[in-house]
């Protein structure tokens, strides 16, 4: 008898395991997975309170250039150290040359390295902070770098990219978002 239950178990491992396939395909046939959505708790809250030193040599922000109003703005977290941030690093440039306020948070970086990383590749930040012991990244839910944050005039939270903001993502995502909540 236990070994008729040895026997099903692993099968109804596998049976539990073509359902959530076979569920994951059902939404992207219909277009509803996103592999790279991650839920965020954030979404539609006001930003957390952040408190960092500015990153050594540049202009920092603090927690009330996020709540001053205005325009919307972004919070991106990057690290030297980190592959994707290289990815996206062309598409921070472009939206500082069209205006859009973004703030930077050095993840888990060393100050050097990442000066050196902005300094070699162009520094699309009004201001950028060292966040070296991750503390603000926690109260900000960060997966990992880079993250992206999209803040209303009023400091909420309206939109999270988990990863790169690649050309796509900034011409279908962001974009379209910046010219509705401006």
């Amino acid at each position: 008898m236990n070994r008729r239950w040895l026997l099903a178990a692993p099968l109804g491992i596998a049976a539990a395991a073509g359902a959530g396939f076979y569920a994951m395909l059902a939404r992207m046939n219909e277009g509803r997975f996103d592999p790279r959505g991650v839920p965020s708790a954030l979404l539609d809250k006001p930003a957390p309170v952040t408190s960092l030193p500015a990153l050594d040599g540049h202009q920092g922000w603090t927690d009330a250039d996020l709540r001053k109003g205005g325009a919307p703005l972004l919070v991106n977290f990057f690290a030297s150290w980190c592959v994707p941030c290289v990815i996206e690093h062309p598409q921070l440039m472009t939206l500082s040359r069209q205006g859009v306020r973004i703030l930077g948070v050095a993840y888990r970086d060393k100050p050097a390295d990442s000066a050196r990383f902005l300094a070699q590749r162009g520094n699309p930040f009004a201001g950028v902070v060292s966040d070296a012991e991750g503390r603000a990244s926690l109260e900000w839910g960060l997966y990992g770098v880079p993250e992206t944050y999209l803040l209303d005039g009023a400091a909420r939270v309206r939109w999270r990219m988990a990863g790169p903001v690649t050309e796509e993502i900034l011409a279908d995502q962001l974009q379209p978002l910046l010219r509705r909540i401006a």
